[in-house]
């Protein structure tokens, strides 16, 4: 229901939202010109599939500030270790946080492993299999 304008005024003071346009110039949000709103990057590929032996599989640009969602499934015994690289994958640094080291398993897991925020940063996974097949899949 709209809101009447009450006399002795015959006008209400309104405030709108509005974003630097292209060219810098301010253009109010409304129905034709929404807020500009974007979460990472939507065409990030899944990183997927089935490892039978010891393997680097990668790399998986992740969107930046969003959660990688990490799933690993099978029967399988080793360990699965994530690795980020900003040099195109020639050094790969296993995740740490405060210190220790994070974003390594041995066994099937579903879970948020990193939020990324530099844009050259890619991810690995380090496959060490001793026996049976890990399928995985990270992704956004």
């Amino acid at each position: 229901m709209p809101t009447p304008i009450q006399n002795p005024a015959g006008y209400a003071v309104t405030r709108a939202v509005a974003y630097a346009d292209v060219d810098g110039s301010m253009l109010p949000v409304t129905a034709a010109t929404p807020l500009p709103v974007t979460f990472g990057n939507p065409s990030a590929t899944a990183l997927a599939g089935t490892a039978n032996a010891t393997s680097v599989v990668g790399p998986y640009q992740p969107a930046l500030g969003r959660p990688v969602m990490l799933v690993l499934t099978g029967t399988w015994s080793g360990s699965v270790k994530v690795t980020r690289s900003t040099d195109g994958g020639a050094t790969r640094q296993p995740l740490t946080i405060a210190g220790n080291a994070w974003g390594q398993y041995t066994g099937n897991v579903c879970e948020a492993v990193w939020d990324e925020s530099e844009s050259a940063a890619r991810l690995y996974l380090d496959i060490t299999l001793s026996s049976g097949s890990v399928s995985y899949r990270v992704a956004q």
